[in-house]
């Protein structure tokens, strides 16, 4: 797949079947849709495209800057990536762009620009200046420009909402198998790897601190997980603790790894970790040894877990 990050930069001239979106999550739901996009591409010989917009709408015109995403950009990247979509085109989300008429969108974009041939779209897709247009304008717009409307039901779309609405609820709770069921994969945390106290190296349990850059990047509920990670193509197992490290005095929010049998110094890299399971909430203890006895605890659920499931 090739990623353009502003579509200005994208020159194709190939016909394409499109969708747009967020697909925050690419979740079950959108995997629906999108594999419906990938496949009427290659029956009708398009290239099958996702336009999104970032940021978020909302980041713009409400100024809501608490609005947390599922996905950062490259990790939905990845995933569309593996499902076998052609191109992720990025238009960046600006107040003069929401201004732009329905019609204008549609010929400078849609038809100029990606030279759509279809659109696959929501029934209660709205668009243009004040999101004054829907779907049967851009039926009408499709006879007057050529191409093609088809819609996504109602019934796929409430699917996509609720599973949206329903993951962001399970992981602000901590509940990584709902929402890993709902995504259809493990949820991820992508960061570069930084300094951190070395508080958990003299505890024998060195760790791994996880700089996330994306503000907008929901981060699951305080607590320790189960976790892996794909390093220099090596699978390696481990657990994660998201939280303030109560125990030792911690006043900030950390995210810090540990991996089993794994010594290699990963130091500045940029890693993603798999949330695979929930070990327990975050709490203070009386002790730092009472703590080390519980990491020990921890390592051992983890380790009989991995052996379990993979």
């Amino acid at each position: 797949m090739s990623k353009i990050k502003d579509i200005k930069a994208y020159t194709s001239l190939e016909p394409t079947i499109v969708t747009i979106g967020t697909f925050d999550g690419v979740h079950i739901g959108h995997q629906k849709i999108i594999k419906r996009l990938i496949n009427n591409g290659k029956d009708a010989n398009l290239k099958s495209v996702i336009l999104t917009f970032f940021p978020h709408p909302r980041m713009v015109l409400q100024k809501d800057s608490g609005i947390k995403l599922i996905n950062t950009i490259d990790e939905r990247r990845t995933i569309l990536e593996a499902l076998g979509l052609d191109y992720l085109l990025i238009k960046k989300f600006t107040k003069a762009f929401s201004r732009l008429s329905a019609e204008n969108f549609v010929n400078k974009i849609l038809v100029e620009k990606l030279n759509a041939k279809k659109v696959i779209i929501g029934y209660d897709h709205r668009f243009g200046r004040n999101r004054n247009a829907d779907i049967n304008d851009l039926k009408a717009f499709g006879i007057k420009y050529g191409f093609e409307v088809e819609e996504i039901s109602a019934q796929d779309i409430n699917d996509v909402s609720v599973s949206s609405t329903k993951i962001r609820k399970a992981l602000n709770e901590g509940d990584i198998a709902k929402a890993n069921a709902y995504l259809g994969y493990h949820f991820m945390l992508t960061g570069k790897v930084v300094k951190g106290k070395a508080l958990g190296r003299q505890m024998e349990y060195p760790t791994a601190n996880i700089f996330i850059a994306e503000d907008y990047k929901l981060i699951p509920k305080h607590g320790s997980y189960v976790v892996s990670s794909l390093i220099d193509n090596e699978l390696v197992y481990g657990m994660m603790n998201i939280g303030f490290n109560p125990t030792v005095e911690g006043n900030q929010e950390t995210i810090e790894v540990h991996f089993f049998d794994f010594n290699k110094n990963i130091y500045r890299k940029t890693i993603q970790i798999d949330l695979l399971h929930r070990l327990r909430d975050e709490k203070k203890f009386e002790s730092v040894n009472a703590l080390k006895q519980q990491l020990l605890k921890d390592k051992e659920t983890s380790i009989r877990f991995i052996k379990s499931h993979f």
